[in-house]
């Protein structure tokens, strides 16, 4: 069994035995059931488990004093396996109905979440969404479903203004640029928005790649890349294929002036850091990110490495997705479904160490949610961009 696996149960075991205290001199008021959903085995299983841990410290924290408006009622946790697929995911949505939960946290991956959250609309069943940035998933009407973070189209525009500002300030030594996207919702959205913007910035795509999600060998990806030649490489990838793509272009040599991710699964990645910090070196990324001047990010991030575990945006997305939907469930004194729906619509959440000040929903989007530029520098992962937020300056072009 694996250290993630162990990790992974005893922290489950740890979060239903939470419910078990009574309250002293009265009966136990009635948990709250709270779905969090997400895919924990199959090709996302990596982001998917680092997920469960983020929703698993927050309900650790969340049931120290419970919700209070309910007599210190618990919440009281519903674990689903998306399986890396929209199917399953929609499947498990249909087991938590069954099993009355108030509400559900997930799920991941865009594509997943397009399924899940549909499937809850049919039971009014409130959906908070953690990472998904296909904006489909908040543009169909769906009255049940939240985004806290931004959606892809947000993010590819920061990432666009910013890498023109980036390179202006250079002297312009960038002009061509290649991206390189995984074949889902989450990659073909992303690519698409980026090959519409830049070349209004003066940037000219030489090619645009789609490969299989999993892929395990990009040796004829990076061969077409050395003949383009391209200045900027532009990947959108899951985890393991960003891994892997980097790895092979650091391996055959391809040295482009600027690895410029957008939504990176890898580039702004702790683990991907420590395991390949030759191939990490410089890599910019637009992608959601934390604070790093609010002190509750560097206690939960303390915690999440005593576990053994890397401090990734999975964790600390669904750690904050969670207390947001706490917060509704606490201002709506119930556990009622419309209750939390409305209370949730109503948010102006802003107990969080995410750089987005009060939540905001209009039509499901958290419309004062943004991400943040990352860059790899001298073997930590710094905040560029923007300038209230930023830790290190930019190098940009990392090669001329």
């Amino acid at each position: 069994m694996s250290s993630n696996r162990r990790t992974f149960i005893r922290q489950s075991a740890a979060a239903a035995s939470a419910l078990a205290f009574p309250l002293v001199g009265g009966a136990q008021p009635r948990a709250v059931k709270v779905g969090i959903l997400h895919p924990v085995t199959g090709a996302l299983a990596f982001s998917g488990q680092q997920c469960r841990h983020g929703a698993l410290l927050a309900i650790e924290d969340i049931n120290k004093s419970g919700i209070k408006a309910l007599g210190g009622a618990k919440l009281e946790v519903l674990l689903g396996d998306a399986q890396s697929t929209p199917q399953a995911g929609a499947a498990e949505i249909e087991k938590m109905n069954e099993a009355g939960c108030s509400a559900v946290v997930g799920a991941f991956a865009s594509a997943i979440c397009l399924a899940t959250t549909q499937a809850a609309a049919k039971y009014n069943l409130p959906h908070v969404v953690d990472i998904g940035v296909a904006d489909q998933i908040v543009e169909r009407g769906l009255t049940n479903t939240f985004r806290f973070g931004p959606g892809y189209r947000t993010v590819a525009q920061v990432a666009v203004n910013n890498l023109h500002v980036l390179n202006t300030v250079a002297g312009k030594p960038a002009r061509t640029v290649m991206i390189i996207h995984e074949e889902s919702l989450f990659g073909t959205g992303t690519a698409a928005l980026l090959s519409r913007e830049l070349p209004g910035f003066g940037f000219e795509v030489v090619e645009v790649v789609k490969h299989a999600n999993p892929t395990r060998d990009f040796n004829n990806i990076v061969l077409r890349m050395k003949s383009l030649n391209p200045d900027i490489v532009i990947p959108a990838n899951y985890f393991n294929e960003y891994a892997l793509l980097v790895r092979t272009m650091q391996q055959q040599k391809v040295l482009p002036k600027a690895i410029y991710s957008v939504l990176g699964g890898a580039a702004s990645s702790y683990k991907f850091l420590k395991e390949f910090p030759d191939a990490a070196n410089g890599i910019i990324d637009c992608n959601h990110w934390f604070n790093p001047k609010d002190k509750r990010a560097a206690e939960l991030r303390k915690r999440v490495e005593a576990q053994g575990l890397f401090f990734t945006y999975e964790i600390f997305n669904t750690y904050t997705a969670v207390r947001l939907l706490a917060d509704a469930i606490e201002r709506a004194k119930s556990g009622d479904r419309a209750a939390i729906t409305a209370a949730l619509a109503g948010s102006n959440f802003a107990d969080h160490f995410m750089p987005y000040g009060p939540t905001k929903f209009v039509n499901g989007q958290n419309t004062g949610a943004q991400p943040l530029m990352t860059q790899v520098i001298k073997g930590d992962i710094r905040v560029i961009v923007p300038r209230e937020y930023r830790e290190a300056e930019p190098i940009f072009p990392l090669r001329a």
